[in-house]
């Protein structure tokens, strides 16, 4: 023991005094120097001193660590603690060594050498999921697929189905069979027409008419699910009004189901924008009545996903209805009564997630298609089309109204449906919507609806004999009668009742008609939401942040109210898209264009706020009122539909200031890019050190760069949940910045050196580009990839770059918004233009110029996540094209077995899928919001993608997306046109190359990413947001690090929303007055970790989270475990209490500062 105390006091004394030595070398540095130093020098030789203070504090807490484990008999402590002092003499020796000179210009430009922080080591807890077996259920889609013939007979009157029979004495006076009739309308916040004219002509109209109907008859019910509509009535209606509406809810007379702010699309959303749109609609809904929905209704969206399950069962709902599945899977689920089941998340062993669902079984949502199998039949009980009416029945027999006369025949016509219906079902209920797009307008058609069922339900209730008892109720009701019939706890299984997990796609309603074209169409406004998405959480964080320093500190200068209100705006902007007919380019032209405004001004309100939230928490004590206007947005757009367009930085012998802020839990060291002025800069660090850099020319034409704009990028370091200031100027001689070398291929032109830069041109022939991580090989013919080599395994993966395009079909059924009907197999597109290779230290890139994309494969040389992964940006233009639809394919030697790939549900979860030779080429697409990848026993081919695109892998060892498609005409869907309105579009993946350390597990039905993947992606798509000196204004005093975190978030833990809680929603005075309350969602990543990682700044903790520990500058007072849209509170946690966070769960708490 005396010798371990020996030890420990030796080495505490050499790190004090080479502290004390560093400290008062970095002051005496520039004693006897003019006495008018330049604050900003002071600044960066205080921060200097502080980093060397936090190095060695970190330092001696490794020392006091080990040195404890010695005293316990750790054998291998002494080799950690040798380890610990080499590596930190090692880096002492770097900093006292002199600055490598580096000529602006050289012959050979090669990138050096950087240090990515080693592999994180994760437990074998937080590795579990993907190493075990999968979730126990009865049915598993994707082995249910294999089954499956797909085949489409003709049914009779139920066309996809057969002709269904019961026994005729199966229901009685002793068994009856409980019909629960539900009213309802579906209204599609924009489709064909947009928002507001929607709810003008028709949504205004149905909520006015709902109130004056329903307090006629406490028998009737209604019920209804978009607050984007409902929260613009409920603006213009009186108090008298809201107070009436309040009572029709308290009486269980009027329902609100699911209650987000729109009926989501579940494929190509995020899970963060679906849980972003579900707190505002249920955290609105709850505001303005005190209703909290329960069960969730989706009649529209094209497929559904087990997310969706997921985030309903942990908002505290009970229940959930679904409607567009295939119609092949919705007759075998008919025939094993399987059509109501307990959705389970693949991941989940013991069904903790199970969430009870409702399939609706027939083809349609409307009453032909939801009374029974027969529409004819189902189609005369839909009395809105009486006549006189704008409504007919197509099977050409029309509604007779109800009387004493008819009323025994008619009822007898429609219970043999309810029937027929509840013969596919376990269960003695039966739910019967009553309802269609936009009903219920008109004031005539409340009173043929109700009054003529009316009079049907009264008669079975004479009538016993005939074994129904009907009556009009809420989706709630009918699940609330299921589980009194079953004898079951709510949202509990009903016995018997089968385990279902998987997902719901790809979508087809008839024949080979397959719903996969939606995944791709408007692209361009796919990548503009997951922009919003990121940028808005970004300024959410930010804002809450600002806001609890502002109270902690008693300041008034932050303008929490305005910014409260762009907040909100943003957020149902944001929410407004996610709708079914939005995210997925299937409305109409200038429907689209309404979103498209909505869009931009979301996000640029969302800048706004991040700017003065960021400038608010950066700036010195005495400066925080005066930095209102001092930075810059870092671009503008000058359209919806227009590329951004960077704010170039005028750089003088000044120092300009531009903040970095990064918003995820853990610090990043990743390359930045800025537009400056001049080719001739220097960068400071944060800590005062000059920063390597590299300057590249800004392209006006392929050939032609501008020589009054550039471009500088460098490795910027940013703290977990923080910012870093670095200090930009013009410097002519600063030997720490490069210029790049450019080189042409297939160029006619004759070039010469342009400014700075060095230019040549080359005969064709293959060439590499090279960082200290990576190499990436291109071919001469064509300029595209052909392998890339990872230098830490000198293995060389075959990555093949080739474009390829899809026709229209002929016939009378063709390719639309909705529909991807190809006319065959893809046709690679050949030929290219000018190929140009810019090469540096920092970045280097090629550009080739085909047809229809501007193609840019991209090298980092990073320490970072960036460094391991190629960067692809495709710039996508089919405007002059006709049934044109556009991919991107990587061929690599990656052997998946049976074509098997796995994409992603929605960025939550991987679906393993089988590409199946049974099914046509459009069913083998599938959505991919986030990733996709392949792999064999040895390697993973990963591809990330910064927007949700259609994916497929038809051949073994590829993958393959459509970026963009153009289509001339409609698919007869309801839309009305083509797709002909392209823009310009921007898509950007990573590819990620990694081993194995062991073979896969066949036999598993879904996949997770590995923790490099999943860093890699929240890079991506949240990448470091610049924040520059606004032109003109004098240096701002500002912090030259600020992190908010005191410890940073463990690895596979993501900081999914810190969101400030709006005050009364419907209150004149405190609308956007924030609370002193925010939600914080956290979700813990699932990981496979027989891959490994490098370049992460984090650790594992195996899950464990501390509160106490994990804000710097305010400590929560009250925090309290709540669902996922923050309305049941679940248990209050004490602030010093650590939590343990479950692998994939998403865990909600409202935290009071």
């Amino acid at each position: 023991m005396k010798r371990y105390m020996v030890v420990w006091v030796g080495m505490f004394f050499v790190v004090v005094c080479v502290s004390l030595y560093l400290m008062m070398e970095t002051v005496s540095s520039n004693m006897g120097k003019s006495s008018d130093i330049n604050t900003v020098l002071i600044e960066e030789k205080i921060a200097k001193i502080k980093s060397d203070i936090h190095k060695n504090k970190n330092l001696i807490n490794d020392i006091k660590d080990i040195v404890r484990k010695m005293t316990r008999g750790d054998r291998e402590a002494a080799e950690k603690l040798e380890k610990v002092l080499r590596e930190n003499l090692n880096e002492e020796e770097e900093v006292d060594k002199p600055q490598v000179q580096v000529p602006v210009v050289k012959a050979d430009i090669k990138s050096p050498d950087v240090k990515s922080k080693g592999a994180v080591q994760v437990s074998e807890k937080t590795c579990g999921l993907a190493e075990g077996p999968n979730a126990n259920s009865d049915v598993q889609m994707l082995q249910l697929f294999d089954f499956l013939k797909f085949d489409n007979p003709d049914g009779g009157a139920w066309k996809q189905g057969w002709p269904v029979t019961y026994e005729k004495d199966r229901w009685g006076k002793d068994n009856v069979l409980h019909v629960v009739v539900i009213p309802h309308t579906h209204c599609d916040p924009g489709w064909v027409k947009t928002l507001n004219d929607y709810y003008h002509q028709q949504v205004k109209p149905i909520l006015d008419n709902m109130v004056i109907k329903l307090e006629q008859d406490k028998r009737r019910k209604f019920m209804y699910a978009e607050m984007s509509f409902f929260s613009i009535w409920w603006d213009e209606i009186s108090e008298e009004k809201r107070e009436r509406v309040k009572k029709l809810i308290a009486n269980k007379q009027f329902e609100i189901v699911t209650g987000g702010w729109v009926m989501n699309d579940e494929a190509n959303t995020h899970y963060a924008a679906m849980v972003d749109q579900m707190i505002e609609g249920n955290q609105y809904i709850h505001g303005i009545t005190g209703a909290k929905p329960e069960s969730g209704w989706a009649i529209d969206p094209f497929g559904h996903t087990p997310t969706m399950a997921y985030i309903l069962k942990r908002s505290g709902f009970k229940n959930m209805l679904i409607q567009r599945v295939h119609y092949s899977v919705k007759k075998h689920f008919a025939k094993e009564r399987s059509l109501e089941f307990m959705w389970r998340q693949n991941w989940d062993y013991g069904g903790a997630t199970d969430m009870f669902c409702h399939m609706m079984p027939f083809y349609s949502y409307d009453v032909p298609h939801t009374c029974g199998p027969e529409p004819a039949v189902c189609c005369q009980f839909d009395f809105a089309r009486l006549a006189p009416s704008r409504y007919s029945c197509p099977w050409s027999i029309p509604p007779k109204a109800i009387d004493d006369n008819n009323v025994a025949k008619r009822a007898k016509m429609l219970i043999d449906q309810y029937k027929k219906k509840a013969s596919l079902y376990r269960g003695n209920v039966v739910l019967i919507p009553l309802g269609d797009d936009f009903r219920y307008d008109k004031l005539e058609e409340w009173d043929k609806q109700y009054n003529n069922y009316q009079k049907i339900f009264d008669y079975l209730k004479k009538t016993p004999e005939l074994g129904v008892q009907a009556e009009f109720g809420t989706l709630s009701d009918y699940f609330n009668k299921l589980y009194e019939v079953t004898g079951t706890a709510k949202g509990s299984r009903p016995k018997d009742f089968p385990v279902l997990s998987g997902d719901f796609f790809t979508y087809a309603d008839r024949d080979d008609h397959y719903w996969s074209g939606y995944y791709t169409s408007r692209p361009f406004y796919k990548n503009f939401d997951r922009l919003l998405e990121s940028t808005l959480r970004s300024a959410e964080i930010a804002f809450t942040l600002a806001k609890a320093h502002q109270d902690k500190h008693k300041m008034v200068n932050l303008q929490s109210e305005t910014l409260m209100k762009q907040l909100v705006d943003s957020r149902r902007s944001l929410g407004l898209f996610q709708h079914h007919d939005a995210i997925t380019g299937t409305a109409k032209d200038f429907v689209v264009e309404d979103y498209g405004r909505r869009l931009l001004t979301a996000l640029t309100d969302s800048k706004k706020v991040i700017v003065e939230s960021i400038a608010y928490l950066t700036a010195k004590k005495d400066y925080k009122d005066k930095v209102e206007h001092m930075f810059n947005l870092d671009e503008s757009r000058e359209h919806h539909d227009s590329l951004p367009e960077k704010n170039v930085i005028a750089v003088s012998s000044d120092p300009v200031v531009v903040l970095f802020y990064n918003s995820l839990g853990h610090a990043r060291e990743q390359v930045v890019k800025i537009h400056i002025s001049s080719p001739h800069v220097k960068v400071t660090d944060p800590n005062g050190n000059t920063v390597a850099t590299q300057t590249d020319p800004y392209w006006i034409d392929k050939e032609e760069a501008s020589l009054e704009r550039y471009k500088v990028s460098f490795v910027a370091n940013v703290p977990a949940l923080g910012v870093s200031r670095y200090l930009i100027k013009e410097a002519k001689d600063n030997q720490k910045n490069v210029h790049s070398q450019i080189t042409f291929y297939s160029s006619e032109a004759e070039i010469t050196d342009q400014g700075p830069f060095h230019m040549k041109t080359e005969s064709l022939g293959d060439f590499t580009l090279e960082t200290s991580r990576l190499e990436a090989h291109f071919t001469g013919d064509t300029g595209l990839l052909q392998s890339v080599t990872m230098k830490s395994s000198k293995k060389t993966y075959q990555s093949t770059v080739s474009f390829q395009s899809y026709g229209a079909r002929g016939g009378k059924e063709k390719s639309g918004a909705y529909l991807f009907l190809p006319d065959g197999g893809a046709r690679i597109l050949k030929g290219h233009g000018v190929i140009r290779v810019v090469k540096g230290p920092v970045v280097s890139e090629v550009t080739v110029f085909m047809s229809h994309v501007q193609h840019v494969v991209r090298l980092h040389n990073s320490p970072g996540t960036d460094g391991l992964t190629v960067d692809i940006y495709n710039l996508v233009d089919i405007r002059d094209q006709t049934n044109f639809e556009m991919g991107m394919k990587v061929s690599t030697d990656i052997k998946n077995k049976d074509r098997e790939f796995c994409s992603d549900l929605n960025g939550f979860q991987m679906q393993k899928h089988k590409t199946l030779d049974k099914l046509p080429l459009q069913a083998n697409y599938y959505p991919m919001p986030a990733m996709a990848y392949i792999e064999d026993d040895e390697h993973r081919f990963s591809l990330l993608t910064a927007q949700s695109l259609g994916v497929a892998s038809l051949k073994q060892g590829e993958i393959e997306v459509i970026m963009d498609r153009r289509l001339n005409q409609d698919d007869n869907r309801g839309l009305g046109q083509g797709v002909r309105d392209n823009k310009l579009t921007p898509n950007r993946f990573r590819l990620l190359f990694e081993p194995r350390n062991s073979p896969v597990v066949k036999e598993k039905t879904d996949g997770f990413p590995s923790l490099q993947a999943h860093t890699s992606y929240l890079h991506l798509i949240h990448p470091l947001l610049t924040i520059p000196q606004r032109e003109g204004e004098k240096t701002p005093e500002v912090v030259p690090s600020f992190s908010a975190l005191e410890t940073p978030l463990p690895c596979d833990v993501h900081l999914l929303n810190l969101r400030t809680l709006q005050g009364k929603p419907d209150s004149n005075v405190d609308k956007y007055k924030p609370k002193k309350e925010a939600g914080l969602l956290l979700h813990r990543l699932g990981l496979d970790c027989a891959l490994p990682n490098s370049g992460l700044q984090c650790k594992d903790t195996q899950g464990k989270i501390a509160f106490g520990d994990m804000f710097k500058d305010f400590k929560p007072s009250k925090i309290t475990e709540t669902s996922l849209t923050l309305l049941h509170e679940k248990e209050s946690i004490s602030p010093e209490t650590s939590v343990q966070l479950k692998p994939m769960e998403i865990h909600s708490y409202r935290v009071t500062w």
